[in-house]
């Protein structure tokens, strides 16, 4: 393989699929993350989409059967308007009908790039993660949305966060608290925003489609489902 750059052959190996464009409702980035010096561009992209797959931490866990043929990573900002929209309009859908049969897996990646919004965006990533710690991700994650306060309206504070995972049934707050006050969790959050512009994502929500074998494919933004279906159906 030629010189090309890290950033140009991480990006061709996602826009080798089909490529959806929001259109509206998405922020764009030029800041990519770089490979270390002694990885091959191949071997960076192997790294890269491996880490994908897996787990932030092991406590907030891939949903779906692990020998699913395809994985379906978001990549999502809990203040974004159109991550909300996403969780609204499609999530509950694409859960029944791929993770819940078996035919795909489910992997949330923090994309915090609404924090110059306020610096809510990885606080409640943060957050989540602390609330893992007593088995409550994907509670916390989904109350997160059902109870969006809006990309402004500064909601996500470390009170209303405590608040949030009592009452997804955290068992025990103060220890919540401490996680959150900590920031035992800022750099798991920084690594995933990091994986997100290794690959040159710069929208949220934006999905990366990974099947067993063949080429990631890419969506980008709230799509109707019918997108992710085609995308997944062809990805199978």
């Amino acid at each position: 393989m030629g010189k090309k750059s890290n950033k140009n052959i991480l990006i061709a190996v996602i826009a080798a699929g089909i490529i959806v464009a929001a259109g509206a409702g998405v922020a764009f980035s030029n800041t990519f993350a770089q490979k270390p010096q002694q990885q091959t561009d191949e071997e960076f992209a192997r790294m890269v989409f491996q880490k994908m797959q897996s787990p932030t931490i092991a406590a907030a866990p891939v949903l779906g059967n692990a020998s699913a043929p395809v994985t379906v990573v978001e990549f999502g900002d809990y203040l974004c308007t159109f991550c909300h929209r996403f969780h609204e309009d499609t999530k509950d859908k694409l859960m029944a009908d791929y993770v819940e049969t078996g035919k795909a897996r489910f992997v949330f990646k923090d994309f915090p790039i609404n924090d110059h919004l306020g610096g809510g965006s990885s606080l409640g990533a943060q957050a989540s993660y602390c609330a893992a710690d007593q088995g409550k991700f994907w509670e916390f994650h989904d109350f997160m949305y059902n109870n969006w306060g809006g990309e402004r309206a500064g909601w996500i504070t470390k009170e209303n966060m405590a608040d949030f995972a009592q009452k997804v049934g955290v068992s025990n707050v103060d220890q919540f608290k401490s996680c959150l006050d900590s920031g035992k969790y800022a750099s798991a959050v920084k690594d995933n925003y990091n994986m997100a512009k290794s690959v040159g994502l710069g929208a949220t929500p934006s999905f990366v489609i990974i099947p067993a074998a063949g080429e990631p494919k890419l969506v980008v933004g709230a799509q109707p489902y019918q997108v992710f279906q085609q995308v997944i159906d062809e990805s199978s």
